[in-house]
């Protein structure tokens, strides 16, 4: 019939529903599904609500009979009209309803964010959206619009997703309203705002950020990723160098300040003079010594072999970068020595030419030129900082 169509696919059947389900075809349409289900027996049972318009008391009992003779249904690609149905009475609480995402295109729109799991594009004058490079990104987006949320609770100047959509050509992402943002990469760039000035907001930011206590299990530990850095380099550096790496970052202090762990003039935005935060994912708790690595990689070490990398990542040069990386260290510490500024950085160095080496390695570095070239800067500076570090914490 024409309200149902069909796919079995292994030990998963999908169901398709059409149009109206109400009380003068329910009876019909169960009888058509069970039938479906007679000839194709499945573990997992799959609603596809993409063409059902209306859905009445008469078509929620047999979802609700649906689910009770198939544990594993999930109902998905559910219309926002729809979806109230099933919220108001108390089935979104009783099994898994995903709500039908809108199609949008990013073709020809200005790209003003990238990081490492998407790319951040302006769809119009007061709307951005980020947009994930992984395909299957759902997961991944809930969890940063509630790291997001979870932020913004706390008082970080967060831009908070209100939607999330379909890609065209394929993938997801997540909406944002910024009214008049301009990234403070793009500020530097047009001088808009002088070096000095876009640093200092940049600090401003990151120490009300590094100043939030979070609840411990809210947010992903950076010690403990920074330590299974250091625990991939045991077989490409040498044992005493490996052992004086792993311990030094042992030793870090549990901490749970909250850290945004990828911190970079992309991701920070201006919006009528207020700053805010994008990029949520990354968002985690640690010592900074931490961010400041995350820091140092972004504006120095990714470039330090190829000095057109932050030109094309931050649109700015390397020598602006280097010297943005360092106003915002002196800024950061507050007035301290030249001494004690420099020793902060080669803490931070430690940690980041940690996290660049692997993640050369892990992308086939070792089989390409340049990726070589990445690695023994990294051995290099490694090799000089582990004799004279004795401790990441500050």
């Amino acid at each position: 019939m024409e309200n149902v169509t069909y796919k079995a696919e292994g030990s998963t059947l999908t169901i398709a529903l059409q149009g109206h389900i109400d009380s003068a075809n329910a009876a019909e349409v169960e009888k058509e599904i069970n039938a479906i289900r007679e000839q194709n027996p499945a573990d997992a049972l799959v609603i596809d609500c993409d063409e059902l318009n209306y859905i009445s008391s008469a078509g929620l009992r047999i979802i609700l009979r649906l689910k009770k003779a198939v544990a594993d249904t999930v109902l998905v690609n559910v219309a926002s009209e729809v979806y109230e149905v099933f919220d108001m009475t108390g089935f979104t609480e009783m099994m898994d309803i995903r709500r039908a995402y809108r199609l949008i295109s990013v073709e020809g729109c200005e790209v003003i964010g990238q990081g490492a799991n998407g790319r951040v594009y302006r769809i119009d004058p007061d709307t951005i959206v980020k947009v994930y490079l992984n395909p299957d990104a759902l997961p991944e987006i809930h969890r940063e619009r509630e790291l997001a949320r979870a932020a913004f609770v706390l008082g970080i100047p967060t831009a908070i997703p209100y939607d999330v959509v379909r890609i065209a050509g394929g993938g997801y992402g997540s909406v944002f309203e910024l009214l008049n943002a301009t990234s403070f990469a793009k500020l530097l760039i047009r001088e808009e705002k002088s070096l000095d000035e876009v640093a200092k907001l940049s600090v401003d930011l990151l120490k009300l950020i590094h100043s939030t206590v979070i609840k411990p299990g809210t947010m992903p530990d950076m010690k403990a990723v920074a330590l299974d850095w250091s625990e991939f380099l045991a077989d490409y550096l040498p044992a005493d160098q490996y052992e004086k790496l792993h311990s030094l970052i042992a030793a870090v202090p549990d901490d749970q300040h909250m850290m945004h762990g990828d911190y970079h003039i992309k991701n920070v935005m201006l919006q009528n003079g207020e700053t805010l935060l994008i990029d949520m994912d990354t968002l985690c708790h640690g010592h900074p010594v931490f961010e400041l690595a995350s820091m140092f990689n972004a504006y120095r070490g990714y470039s330090e072999t190829d000095h057109a990398i932050v030109k094309d990542f931050l649109g700015i040069s390397y020598e602006i970068a280097g010297e943005f990386w360092d106003k915002s260290l002196h800024l950061y510490l507050d007035g301290a020595d030249e001494e004690t500024v420099r020793a902060v950085e080669d803490k931070a160095r430690v940690v980041g030419y940690t996290r660049i080496m692997r993640r050369t390695i892990r992308r086939n570095g070792l089989n390409t030129e340049d990726g070589r070239k990445v690695i023994e800067n990294c051995r290099t500076h490694l090799a000089d900082l582990l004799g004279r570090v004795d401790t990441l914490t500050f």
